[in-house]
């Protein structure tokens, strides 16, 4: 399908692919993968002919039909489901030329060769991708104009693969996705039946969907057997095998050496050791696979405050005054809370961050902080906001303006901003490194919780995987909203719903979450109708009783988690004030901080009596709840 020859290219005097090699079997599904900046999207952008090459050849099976996402989201005020409709070229020249032909034997073309590509049930098709990405029967009917960037982009997706090209190019798809959305997409393209050459750094969907892996390697295309976890393995043992190749050719060679060394001055071993001297020039050295220096930055650790930090009781947040997007908001956050939030998009998870940021007020119920919290938030639309003109350290500069310049650099290298990299223009960043500024950026004062919207977007898998490394260092609370299923199983021990106009926590793990959501999916015609089993209830009817279950269970399992945080605090407090009761430095002070200390720990142990009390009463009710349920 795809044949790429000695590809050289160069993008501002850089060297980007260098006589690069491989080839690309028809029905392939095949993932791109690299650091930003090495030539992915640059790669398609080559394969579509929007730009000219400097060496070598690409080519495409002839008369194959190479199709991508349109880079500008479709508009007008032509119904979603005909915008996905006419991505068909062939089938909507058709269908107008039938209009207006009065050739009988042309006619008679027409529509054999409709019959032949499937025309009458294109629009069939069409409404269920449009039902997989989350366009309902009443959306699919809704011109363009009324969606959003994000939704209107997932129509652009729509077109795509209604089209069924020859060979699908597809760059970071799922990066407007939810992820009900991107579920779907993982299986549709698991199942896709020409060639798919998909750019993108979710990792789950590179393993669900490709068979193949192409690595962009020091300019070099190198391609790998399976998904992504096997390209790591592979590469990972390659680049093992290979130091120790080189481990032991490091110790012949010191070997041959010492013996030539030896007896190259005796007469008798002359001839051996001028032999052993040409091995040596022979011996090609093994030279180990080249490792690109590793990403690596790191959240500033806050003081500690007492909990909880964020407490809501019957809070409603919104943007016009007397129409809350959420209501009824009942939570806890404490300073070692790991919270990923779930929902559609357009549910109103974006609403709470910003609630939780202060850039939005309550409307409605009491919203108390900790006098001394701080709050680092991270969102994409701030990148709107920084000076394209000014550098990094300019920008920390402002932010922290009693700072040494030393402190000042100090944060941004944190962040991999050092030296001459704190002192380029803003505008000259990559994605992910604008990313990377505004993580230096929202943490300069060492917040106690980071409230991140949607953080990887612009991060490449080396990026994310430091930043789950970084968030599971990092000592504060943190809120995260992401559609990479990666980093919330990574980094999120609580699952918090955005639906309905509120937010629960929700009873479970991902797998469960989305377990549900494929059962809910399960339950839909692509008309968004219910599917009702014979004989019995539908199921409709089997989620509405599970939600009433879940309802009924929910305020028994948040007091279960409050007892237990509680149990948890008291015990830290209890053990910190032993060990100090136990140093024997106390006891040269005064017998008053004795004292006080020793008074402190028996009000702690009577503390923690009465909260174990709760905690098994509230486990008690709680079991005794699902026991009811299950019988």
């Amino acid at each position: 399908m795809l044949h790429i020859n000695d590809l050289v290219y160069r993008i501002a005097g850089r060297l980007l692919f260098d006589r690069a090699t491989v080839a690309i079997a028809d029905g392939h599904r095949v993932g791109l993968v690299g650091r930003n900046g090495t030539g992915k999207s640059t790669l398609l952008r080559l394969i579509r002919g929007d730009a000219a090459i400097d060496g070598g050849s690409i080519q495409v099976r002839n008369r194959a039909r190479v199709g991508e996402v349109a880079q500008e989201a479709p508009g007008g005020d032509q119904p979603v489901l005909d915008t996905v409709l006419k991505a068909d070229r062939e089938r909507t020249e058709l269908l107008a030329e039938a209009e207006t032909a009065s050739d009988p034997h042309r006619v008679a073309e027409i529509h054999t060769r409709l019959a032949d590509i499937g025309a009458h049930a294109a629009p069939a098709r069409a409404a269920a991708i449009l039902s997989g990405l989350g366009f309902d029967h009443h959306a699919q009917s809704q011109p363009c104009d009324t969606f959003s960037g994000g939704w209107r982009m997932r129509i652009a997706l729509a077109q795509a693969l209604f089209a069924e090209p020859d060979l699908l190019l597809l760059d970071e798809p799922s990066n407007h996705l939810d992820i009900e959305a991107r579920l779907w997409l993982a299986d549709y393209l698991r199942t896709y039946r020409h060639t798919l050459l998909l750019v993108s750094h979710d990792r789950e969907l590179l393993n669900a969907v490709c068979n193949r892996i192409v690595h962009i390697d020091q300019g070099k295309l190198v391609a790998y057997d399976g998904n992504y976890d096997s390209f790591e393995r592979t590469r990972r043992e390659r680049a093992e095998r290979q130091a120790a190749l080189q481990a032991r050719q490091i110790a012949e060679r010191k070997r041959i050496q010492a013996f030539v060394d030896r007896f190259r001055a005796k007469a008798s071993k002359a001839r051996q050791a001028q032999s052993r001297i040409k091995l040596l020039e022979k011996m090609e050295p093994i030279v180990p696979v080249a490792e690109e220096t590793p990403v690596e930055f790191a959240f500033p650790g806050p003081d500690k405050l007492a909990p909880p930090l964020i407490t809501m009781d019957r809070v409603a947040v919104g943007y016009v005054p007397g129409k809350p997007v959420l209501r009824r908001l009942d939570l806890r956050i404490d300073m070692d809370d790991r919270i990923a939030l779930l929902g559609q998009n357009g549910n109103g998870k974006s609403t709470f961050i910003r609630l939780l940021a202060d850039r939005l007020r309550p409307q409605e119920g009491i919203l108390r902080k900790s006098p001394r919290l701080r709050v680092g938030y991270f969102s994409q639309q701030q990148e709107e906001e920084l000076d394209l003109d000014g550098t990094p350290f300019e920008h920390m500069r402002r932010l922290m303006p009693d700072a040494t310049p030393t402190a000042v650099r100090a944060q941004l290298g944190r962040f991999m901003f050092s030296g001459a990299r704190a002192d380029q223009a803003v505008r000259s960043l990559s994605g992910g490194e604008k990313t990377r500024l505004l993580f230096a950026l929202m943490t300069r004062d060492a917040p106690h919780i980071l409230l991140l919207d949607e953080p990887t977007n612009h991060l490449d898998m080396d990026s994310r995987t430091a930043l789950v490394e970084a968030l599971n260092e990092y000592e504060g609370a943190v809120i995260l909203v992401s559609h990479d299923a990666h980093l919330v199983r990574l980094v999120a021990d609580r699952l918090w719903l955005v639906a309905d106009g509120t937010c629960t926590s929700f009873d479970g793990d991902l797998d469960d979450y989305e377990r549900r959501l494929l059962n809910e999916r399960g339950g839909r015609n692509t008309n968004g109708s219910e599917d009702v089993k014979p004989g019995g209830s539908g199921r409709k009817e089997q989620r509405r009783q599970a939600a009433h279950a879940r309802n009924r269970l929910a305020p028994l399992r948040r007091a279960v988690e409050r007892a237990e945080k509680d149990l948890g605090t008291l015990t830290a407090k209890r053990v910190a004030l032993e060990a100090r009761l136990n140093d024997p430095a106390l006891y040269s002070s005064t017998p008053d901080a004795v004292t006080a200390l020793q008074i402190e720990l028996s009000e702690i142990v009577r503390q923690l009596s009465v909260a174990e009390e709760a905690w098994l009463a509230s486990q008690e009710a709680l079991e005794q709840a699902e026991n009811a349920d299950a019988a």
